[in-house]
């Protein structure tokens, strides 16, 4: 006879529940929920101060000095990390999760060579020797599509090009195969060539090591080419989550609508004017009461004064906060 147990869905690597971080009394990230799921891409996107990267520093709790955890939990594969010690998270960093930063060049140690940066994770979480730690970090090298390894491991960051840069970069975040990896706009400073060849990499090295990736990014067309799931963020807090393809179909937030405005289509008219989004996200300290999104949305009205949450649409997985989620598909 066929069972009739209902299969439970397996728990998220990542869960952050109602994060709060303050910076000098204000609440610049105001009660973020994110879950990542196993080998899953998750991309946080929004512009400039929306507190996508607070939100993801806040993870590995490496914030910086005037920014707090003021509430929330964020708990790895069940393990609550705001409740750890900073002995235990360094146990955790680099080990089970890792963090690419936006700048390559600056985040290399300039007086070490690359491949013993490379090494340290497996000396540190692995205990390796020498020879079994430089041979693992070669290996990790060639891995990331860098030519003649052994010969680059020996180069400072200075004889490199950004791009190489970056791939030493992602190479010492996964060579201790973290569940977890975190990508703060890995591609900022990489030119649109280099820029295709690390997002490709990434995804086949979600596919072979099968980490778990949280994407940082302000570009909607890399969250289509990249991303399995999205959280849209403005004003500190998601205005709208979901599946990709669910919400590119039908986003149901003016801020996503506008904000998919602004991708080129390869499939639309040629010399389209692309959207812009009138005005720019206000200081943490002047968001507006209720939906901080209602001085810039065209859908505004008095409702807005009162702050929207997040709920859940027919589809439970696509969430969205906003009063006019019935308007946003009319919107020209």
């Amino acid at each position: 006879m066929g069972s009739n147990t209902i299969p439970v869905p397996a728990a998220p690597v990542l869960s952050v529940r109602d994060l709060v971080i303050r910076i000098a009394g204000v609440n610049v990230v105001d009660g973020v929920s994110l879950a990542a799921a196993e080998g899953s891409i998750l991309a946080i996107v929004g512009e400039s101060g929306c507190g996508k990267s607070l939100t993801a520093l806040s993870i590995l709790q490496l914030l910086p000095g005037a920014a707090q955890i003021a509430g929330g939990q964020i708990h790895l594969e069940g393990a609550e990390l705001t409740a750890m010690h900073e002995t235990e998270l360094r146990q955790v960093r680099g080990n089970r999760a890792s963090i690419i930063f936006q700048e390559p060049v600056a985040s290399l140690n300039p007086l070490m060579r690359v491949g013993a940066q490379v090494e340290e994770a497996l000396r540190i979480h692995r205990g390796l020797s020498g020879e079994q730690a430089r041979q693992q970090a070669i290996a990790m090298l060639a891995m990331v599509g860098i030519p003649d390894p052994a010969l680059r491991a020996a180069q400072f960051p200075f004889e490199l090009s950004g791009g190489m840069c970056q791939r030493i970069m992602i190479a010492a975040a996964l060579v201790c195969r973290p569940r977890l990896l975190i990508a703060d706009e890995p591609t900022t400073a990489l030119d649109v060539t280099i820029q295709a060849q690390i997002l490709d990499l990434m995804k086949r090295l979600r596919d072979e090591v099968g980490t778990t990736i949280v994407l940082i990014t302000h570009d909607m067309g890399v969250v289509a080419d990249m991303a399995d799931d999205v959280a849209v963020m403005y004003g500190g807090r998601v205005v709208e989550s979901g599946p990709v393809e669910q919400i590119f179909a039908s986003p149901a937030h003016p801020y996503t609508r506008l904000l998919l405005g602004t991708v080129p289509r390869l499939d639309g008219q040629r010399k389209t004017v692309l959207r812009t989004i009138e005005g720019q996200v206000p200081s943490a300290d002047a968001w507006p009461q209720g939906c901080r999104f209602r001085d810039r949305c065209p859908l505004a009205s008095a409702a807005c004064s009162e702050r929207p949450l997040l709920t859940p649409l027919a589809q439970a997985d696509h969430q969205v906060a906003c009063w006019h989620t019935d308007r946003v598909a009319a919107m020209a």
